[in-house]
């Protein structure tokens, strides 16, 4: 069975050079964690608060760039923004206003992506479609976080090809609205994509895949 730093390997080996690799780390060990990140791995996502925090404690801040990858609750923001280098996840004004108002407190200016709910699944967090250019314009009045892309999870489904349209249709998204030029905005991040979808993620447009399972085997 190949070790953690075979499979980044393999996968790096595998990708176009403008994809960035995302190791989703949820229920990891720090142990695992550090194989990737010594295998090439920079970004290391999380899903909980208490999750990356206890990883930060014992590998350090420094040992990657930590990005929040879950839905981030809003009694979390303070305890998230001196955490995480990068948050994926806001699908609200309400919550891109908690985090500005604690990175403000900070002097920090926190990159975002908007998540997009797709797939319009209604038990799920993310944006709708529709509502993610008003939400962008709104968003980047704030001064202490800076729009970086979008974000998306995609259903789960047994075959990948049933999440291309749902890709598809965020790069069209996302290709929309950086073509609308709005101050304060960067978007050079489209996050979709993870172990069982990223090469289908990929080829509709992909500049960054969440990976788990495919670099770490499965959870236990």
């Amino acid at each position: 069975m190949p070790s953690i730093a075979d499979r980044v390997r393999q996968i790096k080996a595998t990708l176009p050079p403008h994809v960035e690799l995302v190791a989703a780390a949820k229920t990891r060990s720090p142990e695992e964690v550090r194989a990737a990140i010594d295998a090439g791995v920079r970004i290391v996502g999380h899903n909980y608060v208490q999750e990356v925090q206890a990883m930060i404690g014992q590998l350090g801040a420094n040992a990657a760039s930590w990005a929040m990858i879950g839905h981030l609750q809003r009694n979390k923001v303070k305890t998230a923004v001196r955490l995480f280098d990068s948050i994926q996840t806001v699908d609200s004004l309400r919550l891109a206003g908690a985090i500005d108002r604690e990175c403000e407190k900070m002097g920090r200016i926190m990159p975002i992506l908007i998540e997009v709910n797709a797939a319009r699944e209604p038990q799920k967090s993310g944006v709708f479609p529709e509502a993610v250019t008003s939400l962008v314009r709104e968003i980047a009045q704030l001064g202490s976080v800076q729009i970086r892309g979008l974000m998306t999870m995609g259903p789960l489904v047994n075959d990948p090809e049933e999440l291309r349209s749902i890709f598809r249709e965020t790069k069209v998204l996302f290709d929309r609205v950086a073509s609308e030029e709005i101050p304060n905005i960067s978007m050079t991040v489209l996050s979709m994509g993870m172990s069982d979808s990223y090469a289908v993620a990929i080829e509709e447009g992909a500049t960054m895949i969440r990976l788990g399972t495919t670099i770490f085997g499965p959870r236990t």
